[in-house]
């Protein structure tokens, strides 16, 4: 685990003398809130669709013991451009650590010095994943969606129902996990936390009968959902796959979809549930919307309360720029 040095300079002066600011995960917790993650992500996908924006493919490593993943990108409105670090090791829980981690290395956008190192574990792009799923819902969800149904028990479930609360009004909540004693752990908390009706089905199907909103958020290598268990309004969103053997929905359920929506199509298109129902022909690619071009009121979003709707996410490098610009001008602000 990254530890961050004591010593920190705020100077943002360009020159081989700058010394790069150093905030660590409580300090960059307390710049930042759910809220302000959505609107950055927002602004992020505007920028996107506006032709603001400097995104590039990421750079994923699986490797023998986790993966790791790192993104970048510039809006070309800030001053920074940003480059994330992000790692999951599930084995590191039997040794006491973390199993997800990661830091934000920001950039002038001038001259390429280091700004800013903002070591929060991970922290950042749990946030900014809950974030992403909260404006997905906004734009797709039904208006008076209320039932949540959670798939998987990681810790990304606690920061979509955190994000998700921003944006619909989430009276009850079904977590399903492989591992049961996870998820029944899971509901104690978030019933607590949130004072709202939590439970545990036994299986993907029970908890999703009945949702309007439907996350998953694992790692699996197997289909988790079937399009015949799907009722007509309920949306999606998928966000566990980010390599090409991880697949959380069955090819059918994209095919089935009276709306499909990708955070970046040429990234799904090679690795998230897209990449999958390409592949088997469920889908046409030419009916896959950008997410960037629904928030900018390009495309449709929902239209009717009956359609099905699936958001594919596999999370863009402009959202961990404008997280980072947001918790850098707090940071400045409060100097």
């Amino acid at each position: 685990m990254l530890a961050a040095p004591t010593t920190r300079h705020t100077t943002l002066t360009p020159g081989p003398d700058a010394s790069p600011i150093v905030l660590d995960r409580p300090q960059v917790q307390a710049l930042i809130t759910a809220r302000d993650a959505r609107c950055a992500v927002e602004a992020s996908l505007l920028a996107v669709a506006g032709a603001q924006a400097v995104l590039p493919d990421e750079l994923a490593m699986a490797l023998p013991a986790g993966e790791v993943h790192v993104k970048g990108g510039h809006l070309l409105t800030s001053k920074y451009a940003a480059l994330k670090v992000a790692s999951g090791f599930p084995h590191n829980s039997e040794l006491g650590l973390p199993v997800n981690n990661g830091f934000t290395l920001v950039l002038n956008a001038d001259t390429g010095e280091l700004v800013a190192s903002l070591l929060e574990n991970g922290w950042l792009t749990e946030m900014r994943t809950g974030a992403a799923g909260a404006v997905a819902a906004q734009h797709l969800a039904r208006p008076d969606a209320a039932h949540l149904a959670l798939i998987g028990a990681g810790a990304q479930a606690r920061f979509q129902l955190q994000a998700l609360r921003e944006v619909r009004n989430i009276t009850r909540v079904r977590i399903w996990n492989r591992t049961a004693a996870r998820a029944h752990a899971l509901a104690a908390e978030l019933s607590e936390q949130h004072d709202i009706a939590c439970c545990v089905p036994e299986t993907p199907r029970a908890a999703i009968a009945g949702a309007d909103i439907v996350v998953t958020g694992t790692a699996s290598r197997d289909p988790l959902i079937r399009a015949d268990w799907l009722e007509p309004g309920i949306h999606i969103t998928a966000m566990g796959s980010d390599f090409s053997e991880k697949q959380e929905l069955d090819n059918d359920v994209l095919g089935r979809a009276d709306l499909v929506v990708a955070d970046d199509v040429g990234t799904c298109s090679r690795v998230g549930e897209l990449h999958h129902a390409l592949a088997a022909g469920f889908i046409d690619v030419s009916r896959v919307l950008s997410l960037a071009d629904v928030v900018g009121g390009k495309a449709p979003g929902r239209t009717s309360p009956d359609q099905i709707t699936v958001a594919d996410q596999c999370g863009l490098g402009v959202y961990d720029a404008a997280i980072a610009d947001t918790v850098l001008a707090r940071y400045l602000a409060s100097q």
